[in-house]
């Protein structure tokens, strides 16, 4: 992977030259912003929006501006509202995997009987926490906690009845599509080859340089479906770098089929250790030179572990990445950088 394309992604990314976009603009921009981890994702915002706060992020999810809801690979995404008409229809969930999920949990239940009675359990109540729901659904007959809960809510989702409202003293809410929106999410789309000849092109927009393949990796739809639509490829375009601290599950780190573009070999599994996980990282001209911590408190902490002894001018972007993030928070920031495997 050329040093060129690295730059050429990182820059579709919004991580690095002309970053224009209001918080709304910029999720538009991304296509779908990975968003299982409540408190990465605003993070991910944060890279890419300059002077962007955790308060009018709220103020944009409040609104339903932005959406927070399963989408992409079944995953929780946040996607901008105006784009559910045509994208919901091609990312929607499949109820296979949540059924078989319910069924290991001790839930054994019809998907259609399941949806509904979720659907249900939640119009008319405005979002409701994960106990709230269950006690609902308890009361329709499903008795179901803990991760059963999440999976009903998925099966509801999967036609377009539920998507996640604004988190609740740090915990979830769920919400009816039609209440929280005005009408449940589409399934069904007017037309599909029109829809993924707009998800060809907007996927690009963000991504570019990049291949059918992944598309596939990125959407979870079939290759085939896609492939015969693929504009050529054009000259990657570069540009000046920088430095970027994006948080754990950045699209950045998971928007291809590799990783390649931007984790050496040597330090893969210091990013990606398994499990699903993928570590915050420190990003230097695209390409990721350390991974990094934040511990929450009034004085926040944030530890930067590089892979290799820091530039004086690295350092200094680290300072100002870990400035900006605080002024996002609302709250001071104590930045520690250990000396590439030293002791801080």
């Amino acid at each position: 992977m050329t040093r060129m394309t690295t730059l050429a992604r990182a820059r579709a990314q919004l991580l690095y030259g002309p970053r224009g976009h209001d918080v709304v603009g910029a999720v538009r921009h991304l296509l779908a912003v990975q968003a299982q981890d409540p408190a990465a994702y605003p993070l991910a915002l944060r890279a890419r929006v300059p002077g962007l706060t955790a308060a009018r992020l709220t103020e944009a999810v409040r609104g339903a501006a932005l959406v927070r809801c399963w989408g992409p690979r079944g995953t929780l995404h946040l996607i901008a509202a105006d784009d559910l008409p045509w994208l919901y229809p091609l990312v929607k969930p499949a109820p296979a995997a949540s059924l078989r999920r319910l069924r290991q949990l001790g839930v054994d239940t019809d998907a259609d009987a399941a949806a509904e009675a979720t659907a249900k359990a939640l119009a008319g109540q405005g979002p409701l926490t994960k106990p709230e729901l269950g006690e609902r659904l308890a009361r329709a007959g499903i008795p179901a906690e803990g991760q059963a809960i999440v999976h009903l809510a998925g099966l509801a989702a999967g036609r377009g009845q539920v998507v996640l409202g604004p988190e609740r003293a740090g915990k979830p809410t769920y919400v009816h599509a039609g209440d929280w929106l005005g009408a449940p999410l589409p399934v069904e789309g007017t037309d599909r080859e029109a829809a993924t000849r707009t998800l060809v092109a907007r996927y690009l927009a963000a991504h570019g340089p990049a291949g059918p393949d992944d598309l596939a990796a990125w959407s979870g739809l079939p290759r085939g479906e896609f492939e015969r639509i693929w504009p050529g490829a054009g000259e990657p375009a570069g540009g000046p770098g920088g430095v970027r601290l994006v948080p754990a599950f950045d699209e950045y780190l998971l928007g291809w089929r590799t990783r390649d573009h931007a984790v050496a070999e040597a330090h893969r599994r210091r990013v990606h250790p398994g499990g699903g996980i993928i570590r915050p990282a420190l990003l230097v001209d695209g390409r990721v030179a350390g991974t990094w911590r934040l511990r929450r408190a009034a004085r926040a902490e944030l530890t930067v572990e590089p892979f290799a002894p820091l530039s004086g001018a690295v350092r200094d972007g680290i300072a100002a990445e870990a400035a900006d993030i605080g002024a996002f928070l609302g709250r001071d920031v104590t930045l520690a950088v250990d000396q590439a495997g030293q002791p801080v």
